[in-house]
């Protein structure tokens, strides 16, 4: 039986979830999930994660590290993001800073990356190493879940395509991929 599983706004009310989808499993792999979903989360502290194009740093979250390396009009690079394990405090935005000028290509780089090719080469990557070293028990319970009957992923966003820029990615869509073994082996 294939595994059944799709990713739905944390927005919409779980009555109506319930109705849509009647017996499915909701998760809420969002920040404000419950423990072990919420580990999910870009945002969780999972330590050790490394940074892309900068050797031997580490960041805490991979949120923390996609927004250490974001770029502004007015505002570089920011390496206390790395740090943050309370899981608040790791946004940067263009109300701040002015308009995002790309991602820096390491702690060090020189390059600034566009939005697409820091997705695929910053986010994606970190968002991999933390499913293959500290979820693999959680997807495994995912896998199992969906096997036997349909597993909702709640998340603020949507967007499960990865090369759609017109809005945020959904980290529930890597997981789902993740899940499914249909990880993107060309955008990561």
């Amino acid at each position: 039986m294939p595994l059944t599983i799709s990713v739905q706004s944390r927005h919409t009310l779980t009555s109506n979830l319930e109705r849509r989808f009647p017996g499915a499993i909701i998760l809420d792999v969002t920040s404000r999930g419950s423990q072990p979903w919420l580990r999910f989360s870009p945002f969780y502290p999972h330590g050790g994660i490394p940074v892309p194009f900068s050797p031997e740093t580490l960041g805490a979250s991979v949120e923390g590290i996609w927004q250490a390396l974001k770029v502004f009009e007015k505002s570089d690079i920011d390496v206390k993001k790395l740090a943050i394990t309370t899981m608040k405090g790791i946004k940067r935005s263009s109300r701040s800073y002015g308009k995002v000028l790309g991602h820096r290509a390491g702690i060090d780089g020189d390059r600034l990356l566009s939005y697409l090719e820091a997705r695929k080469q910053i986010y994606l990557p970190s968002y991999l190493w933390v499913l293959e070293n500290f979820l693999g028990e959680e997807i495994e319970k995912i896998r199992h879940l969906a096997a036997n009957g349909p597993i909702l992923l709640l998340d603020y966003e949507t967007n499960c395509d990865v090369l759609d820029l017109t809005r945020p990615l959904s980290h529930a869509g890597l997981i789902k991929r993740y899940a499914e073994n249909a990880w993107p082996k060309d955008l990561s």
